[in-house]
């Protein structure tokens, strides 16, 4: 078979294969959205686009995501169990899943094309001791773990990705689509019948219905700290500047724990001493800088199995072969790892696990009024054991209220989802983020259940609400509220007005003991700069300790 064959079908198969991945990345992701389904009811009911266990394919096949919930929940996923074929592909063929089929990585090697000099490609594609230093990270979130804390998949790169594309890029597409059909309708000229907006207008339906998924939405995507989101996935791509794949190098855990798994894999290269002429263009084209030097050393940890290197080689010195299980790395093939270093990555680890347990809200000694976790939601320590905060659930979420944490939950909490009624309300109707979560943080309770489940309480503000402070009628909250039997009422109250003229007006009370804390009444209060009902976390059931109101069953909290 001829070189340029070979090519055909190894690093173009590779290509292919890279762009169906990432194709079908997003495809999951703009899936994971909602469709208005239209019963008997006065409003639509949501329902996901796709099964649930659809969706979460690349959560379910990530062994990280896996070994994490494992030992913080001390629980397995079942769908995580699928993570096991990546963990056997990778013993048998090493670190392909990160070559073949990662979509950050399929982001990564196109940054560091587009980034990355032609003169510099010797010195970046070639092996470096700081190539350990994702071994080391990995090894300072693990421990950690063992306690508790889930902060490894901040660094996931599944995760981060999800969390990126759903909470900031997509809300950017989405925004720069509005504002250019805007302005292109605000400019057309109108030159005779040809007019701009009879294109614009149906392109911009399309992608609002069938790519943004707000259809019957009636708002954009907002995000809070989805700049701040925006900026550290743009700092990742542009760390590709100074090294090729900087990321899968130096940071990516995943990388690391699928490198532990391939120190021995079956398929191995090997090379022709005879006929290599230590030229070096197998190193020059390698994506995981897996050797030090010409031909030599080959690094089955970093290999990412793009088959560069046999591809590239013009004497068809290297070739990949199955080899005995088990056997040992010819000499330079092993990584060898700092005691010093492992154990520096332990104590940082264990350092900051210190640093975020030892605030008054992560020992539950107080409660963040503004920390109101979605229904089904686990009491916050077990919560934050499962979370990974990769943003499905707030995809997914019809009126956008599910926003990322960023101060209140605390470090440990950050990017994790938060309900933020002046954004976006809880639906009455709706489970979604139960049904999305990849790890059970969220448990999946129906409706029946959902509509008993107090995640908050509502509160008014008589210094701002109409009918206290300036004796006007106003029943908005009321009228809102989606429980049947309404867990906000109203009462004649006769109020004396400024010439001395008595009038009756209705006054809102909020029944605690029906509130569940859905948010919609400080959503579409007539304030819209500071709501004059405001919901807080007091009275949630998954924490019988922050229920002021002693109604609620304390032994039976979900009912």
């Amino acid at each position: 078979m001829s070189r340029k064959k070979r090519k055909i079908t190894s690093s173009g198969i590779r290509r292919i294969v890279q762009i169906l991945f990432l194709i079908f990345f997003f495809t999951l992701l703009l899936l994971t959205r909602f469709q208005p389904i239209y019963g008997g009811g006065a409003s639509p009911s949501p329902a996901l686009q796709a099964p649930a266990w659809f969706l979460k394919f690349f959560f379910v096949i990530d062994p990280l995501i896996m070994l994490t919930t494992v030992l913080t929940a001390h629980a397995v996923p079942v769908l995580a169990l699928f993570s096991l074929v990546t963990i056997v592909i990778t013993i048998l063929f090493g670190r392909v899943f990160c070559g073949w089929a990662c979509p950050m990585g399929t982001i990564q090697a196109a940054a560091g094309k587009l980034l990355t000099g032609r003169k510099k490609r010797k010195e970046l594609r070639t092996w470096t001791s700081r190539q350990t230093w994702k071994y080391y990270l990995l090894a300072g979130l693990l421990i950690p773990a063992l306690f508790g804390l889930h902060f490894i998949c901040v660094f996931d790169p599944l995760v981060l990705l999800t969390r990126t594309s759903g909470t900031a890029l997509l809300p950017a597409v989405q925004w720069a689509a509005k504002d250019s059909s805007t302005v292109l309708y605000q400019t057309d000229p109108g030159i005779g019948p040809v007019r701009i907006d009879k294109a614009v207008e149906p392109a911009y339906q399309f992608a609002n219905k069938y790519i943004f998924g707000l259809e019957g939405v009636g708002h954009d995507w907002l995000f809070a700290g989805g700049g701040l989101i925006l900026l550290l996935f743009a700092v990742i791509v542009a760390l590709n500047a100074l090294r090729y794949r900087f990321w899968c190098r130096y940071i990516c855990p995943l990388g690391a724990l699928l490198g532990v798994f391939s120190i021995r894999p079956f398929l191995r290269r090997k090379l022709n001493t005879e006929t290599c002429t230590q030229c070096d263009i197998c190193g020059m084209n390698c994506h995981g800088a897996a050797s030090p030097g010409p031909g030599e050393g080959w690094k089955s940890m970093e290999c990412l199995g793009c088959m560069n290197c046999n591809v590239s080689c013009p004497k068809g010195s290297l070739t990949f072969q199955m080899e005995i299980p088990g056997r040992r790395q010819p000499a330079g093939g092993s990584i060898d790892f700092s005691r010093r270093g492992l154990i520096a990555a332990g104590v940082g680890g264990l350092t900051a696990l210190a640093g975020m347990r030892i605030s008054p809200q992560s020992r539950e000694a107080r409660y963040n009024a503004d920390l109101i976790r979605p229904p089904g939601a686990r009491s916050e320590r077990e919560f934050l054991k499962r979370c990974t905060g990769c943003g499905l659930c707030m995809k997914a979420c019809p009126t956008g209220g599910l926003q990322p944490a960023l101060t209140q939950a605390g470090l440990e909490g950050l990017w994790t989802p938060v309900l933020v009624p002046s954004i976006g309300y809880c639906d009455y109707m709706c489970n979604l983020c139960g049904q999305v979560c990849p790890t059970g943080a969220i448990r999946h309770i129906p409706l029946e259940e959902k509509h008993t489940v107090h995640i908050g309480l509502a509160a008014f503000d008589v210094r701002r609400c109409l009918p206290y402070a300036y004796g006007r009628n106003c029943m908005v909250c009321e009228e809102h509220c989606p429980i049947p039997d309404k867990a906000i009422y109203c009462l004649d109250v006769v109020v004396q007005e400024r010439d001395g003229k008595k009038v009756t007006i209705k006054r809102p009370y909020v029944d605690p003991t029906k509130c569940i804390g859905c948010g919609i009444c400080e959503n579409v209060c007539v304030y819209k700069d500071k709501a004059a009902i405001r919901v807080s976390s007091a009275n949630e059931s998954r924490h019988p300790d922050n229920q002021p109101i002693l109604e609620i069953d304390q032994e039976n909290p979900y009912a």
